[in-house]
């Protein structure tokens, strides 16, 4: 296909993050949109990167190789970042400093309204994910990704006519489109890529995480733990678990849950959303997911303590009611409130919510909207910390935490009740 008739090309790019920040590399593809089959793969490991730093370079990398195939086609970018694709049309404002000088350079790519942005869904990105993890394996050994290392066949999609994994053939392609045009000519890529068979200089092995951790250990599940905003009972430090009334957020808490959205946005590091199924978790999250362009997934692992009797009640009002039962629920967390549930059940509960979803989000940054007891159950299990240490935590209504879980097991406390959002 010479280059003068090509028409229309199609960019998927996508980045990842093993930490976020942490060891992150980018993958591109060029595709042939009428036949699906690839024309380029380009693929980096970048060193320590956010989540989104390594996304915008992908996408600059990709346009780049599109413009060396056929400067004046037209191009259709697609990708599953949400935050990239809505900056990069003009619906979102770019607040970040490292986010500004990728979108610029992306923009000068192209001419203005010659590149069009589409979203698609993580699974219909498969391509370009498996070359961002080619290239974070081998930044992990030390070395760059070569084209000759690609490997790997992807599940069959609608691109169905694609033959995965022969980026040979799709090199000669690109060639044959050059040919000729000189619209590579004095290039130098940024990457090793199916175009040309260089390859870089190593770049320096991916740095250790935690406290001299060995760095095979791979990327971190990343869970952000926020406390939904504030209801009616909050104030007042009622008792408010699974058992009770389940209160909505008042005005206060729905402007809390915005505030705690900007910031979130901002950061642009949260790749999921997992919320407890009450509803001022449920609101909170909504607002946060709308904000992000991410749907919210419910687990049941993520609900309140079932406080029983003791529901809708202040610390004194359960004191003058059921006395001995709060001296048994204080002094052992096998007892449990006047007909609710023990903070050992508890316990057990997310701790089973927590491996199930470390299993299903490895290498990812979820956020998980819930509520008191569950944060600070998993905040006391990432320390190994005793049963007690869930009274010597203080947890504000919209308050952030975060623990990250590495593949050996242990865990890393990184933020524990930060308001600076509402402030």
């Amino acid at each position: 296909m010479p280059a003068s008739v090509i028409q229309e090309l199609i960019v998927e790019a996508d980045g990842g993050s093993r930490g976020n920040p942490g060891p992150a590399g980018y993958g591109a593809v060029v595709l042939d949109p009428a036949t699906g089959e690839t024309l380029a793969e380009r693929a980096e490991y970048i060193g320590v990167a956010t989540n989104n730093v390594a996304e915008y370079r992908g996408l600059v990398a990709g346009l780049e190789a599109a413009k060396e195939l056929a400067p004046d086609a037209s191009i259709r970018v697609r990708m599953d970042s949400k935050l990239v694709v809505e900056q990069m049309s003009g619906r979102w404002k770019i607040k970040h400093p490292d986010m500004k000088p990728l979108a610029a350079e992306a923009a000068r790519i192209f001419p203005q309204g010659q590149v069009r942005y589409e979203w698609i869904p993580r699974e219909k990105n498969k391509q370009a994910d498996r070359l961002a993890n080619e290239a974070m394996d081998a930044g992990k050994r030390g070395k760059q990704w070569e084209p000759s290392a690609s490997r790997a066949a992807l599940a069959e999609d609608t691109r169905a006519a694609r033959v995965v994994g022969d980026a040979a053939a799709g090199a000669a392609k690109a060639r044959a489109a050059l040919a000729g045009t000189g619209a590579a000519a004095g290039r130098a890529p940024a990457v090793a890529t199916a175009l040309a068979g260089t390859t870089q200089a190593p770049a320096p092995a991916a740095p250790a995480v935690g406290w001299a951790a060995p760095a095979d250990l791979g990327a971190p599940a990343t869970f952000v733990l926020l406390r939904h905003g504030e209801t009616a009972l909050t104030p007042e430090k009622r008792f408010s678990g699974s058992g009770g009334s389940d209160p909505e957020l008042t005005a206060a808490g729905e402007r809390q849950a915005e505030a705690v959205a900007t910031s979130l946005a901002a950061r642009g590091t949260i790749q999921e959303i997992v919320s407890s199924p009450l509803r001022r978790c449920r609101q909170t999250a909504a607002a946060v997911g709308k904000r992000l362009g991410l749907d919210v997934q419910i687990d049941d692992g993520l609900r309140e303590t079932d406080f029983g009797a003791w529901e809708g009640l202040t610390f004194s009002e359960v004191r003058e009611r059921y006395g001995d039962d709060l001296d048994a629920w204080l002094a052992s967390p096998k007892a449990a409130p006047t007909g609710g549930e023990a903070f050992a059940s508890v316990a057990r509960r997310v701790a089973a919510t927590r491996d199930r979803l470390i299993s299903e989000y490895q290498g990812r940054t979820v956020l998980l909207v819930t509520h008191v007891t569950p944060i600070k159950t998993l905040v006391r299990l990432a320390l190994g910390a005793p049963p007690e240490a869930l009274f010597r935590m203080e947890l504000s209504a919209a308050s952030l935490s975060a623990v990250a879980y590495y593949a050996d097991g242990n865990a890393s406390l990184r933020l524990l009740n930060d308001t600076s959002h509402l402030r």
